[in-house]
């Protein structure tokens, strides 16, 4: 499953820009699913506290 997942890292890997790593990690989600020509793909970010949010995406 690794070649499923976390394909190019986590907002650490990416860079962990202060206020900017929902947009940073919905991005590079979007650009690797294209990339590997597939629908669906979630991005999970901690936002502290205990907190998460995640958001699903799927591809026309």
């Amino acid at each position: 499953a690794h070649e499923r997942l976390n394909v190019h890292g986590g907002a650490c890997a990416l860079g962990h820009p202060i206020g900017a790593s929902g947009a940073r990690l919905i991005v590079t989600l979007i650009h690797a699913m294209t990339q590997r020509k597939v629908k669906r793909g979630v991005a999970v970010l901690c936002i502290g506290g205990g907190e998460a949010t995640a958001i699903a995406i799927e591809l026309a």
